[in-house]
């Protein structure tokens, strides 16, 4: 009887995520090149569908870059201060699961597999940059990476399953280094950067979102890039052993300008959002989509309206998709091509998992959840 109460819960919550999809992206739901063609009706019924965050008390002020979310109940986030947070029931209550002795620790990026484990990357010059990994939610960690070479700086993690997974810094020798596992984070090794296609002069990685790298099946996976002449983002299809590289139509020609996020709803099909992060500089064309897995990247015609960080698309959805930033979040229903704000609260990274959980983390504290 449990499990056959489960398989219906389960097919309520698949039935009504299809439906909340398809009622997003009906025929005329979305404008085309930021002209509205809705009739009234269909207007209001799509912005009662809009998504709106919900804050959640998380009890301190600390950045939170890093955002893994499992579920509608279970999340992590990982910020300053060397600061792990984790909740099982929605948000309600968060625990502080910070590592020990991590207080001069910068927490960039977390991925996780459950509630109970984690892989935590920190960021920094030499030492500075490490990974730790928890399996009892947080009670206790385990250093399985503390980089040694003063020249590289690591920015962000990804995994492609439970044990498979790398993490990406900056250019070492002129490429960028990644590094490896086959265990889950418990150990990594350096990969060979013969497949790799040499840096851009002054390119770098962003970690602004744990989203500068990120996979999509068993083996593609994506890097971005910026501080160069032109904003690229690389791609490999064999788990980070040879990659190619694509210029996008980002912001570029400065340090602070790039592309700072991509998310792939399938090897194909991918979002790039980044521009100018100074908030005294514009960033008029802030998101790009790409067809073909990343080797040509088109322009958004109503872009967001300033730089985004953070990307993810909605679950269930071929189209809808939402971008972060200091200035707020944007929807599109249009696969990227066109963006508009539906909430004006800072955030610095999104996530959404399959049975509808979406959440945002940013400064001051911030991690909300998304309510429709």
């Amino acid at each position: 009887m449990k499990a056959m109460g489960k398989t219906r819960r389960l097919m309520a919550l698949v039935t009504g995520g299809a439906a909340l999809a398809a009622a997003l992206v009906a025929p005329g739901a979305h404008a085309a090149q930021g002209t509205e063609t809705k009739p009234a009706s269909q207007e209001a019924a799509v912005r009662g569908l809009l998504p709106g965050w919900k804050l959640t008390d998380t009890g301190t002020d600390v950045r939170f870059r890093g955002l893994a979310a499992v579920s509608r109940t279970t999340a992590w986030v990982a910020g300053s201060k060397g600061t792990v947070l984790r909740t099982s029931d929605g948000g309600r209550t968060w625990r502080d699961v910070s590592p020990p002795g991590a207080a001069e620790l910068e927490l960039r990026d977390i991925e996780a597999f459950d509630g109970r484990r984690a892989v935590a990357l920190a960021i920094g010059e030499g030492e500075a940059s490490r990974v730790l990994r928890t399996e009892d939610g947080g009670a206790t960690w385990t250093e399985s990476f503390r980089n040694t070479d003063p020249r590289a700086f690591f920015n962000c993690l990804t995994f492609f399953d439970s044990r498979h997974g790398l993490a990406a810094g900056d250019p070492v020798d002129g490429k960028f280094r990644v590094l490896s596992t086959a265990d889950g984070g418990r150990s990594w090794r350096v990969l060979p950067d013969a497949g790799m296609p040499a840096a851009l002069p002054g390119e770098a990685g962003f970690a602004a979102s744990g989203q500068c790298l990120v996979s999509s099946g068993a083996k593609d996976v994506w890097l971005t890039t910026g501080g160069a002449e032109t904003a690229r983002v690389l791609h490999s299809r064999d788990r980070g052993l040879t990659w190619t590289a694509s210029a996008s139509t980002l912001p570029a020609g400065d340090s602070a300008r790039g592309v700072f996020a991509v998310a792939f709803r399938d090897r194909s099909h991918g979002i790039a959002v980044g521009g100018d992060y100074r908030p005294d500089q514009a960033s008029p064309q802030a998101a790009a989509v790409t067809g073909d897995g990343g080797r040509s990247w088109r322009q958004s015609a109503t872009p967001p309206p300033a730089y985004r960080s953070g990307v993810t698309w909605l679950p269930y959805s071929r189209t809808a998709a939402l971008a972060v930033g200091p200035t707020g979040t944007d929807l599109t229903l249009d696969g990227g091509r066109t963006w508009r704000t539906v909430d004006p609260g800072s955030y610095d990274t999104v996530d959404c998992t399959p049975d509808l959980g979406c959440w945002a983390a940013g400064e001051k504290g911030r991690v909300a959840r998304l309510g429709f």
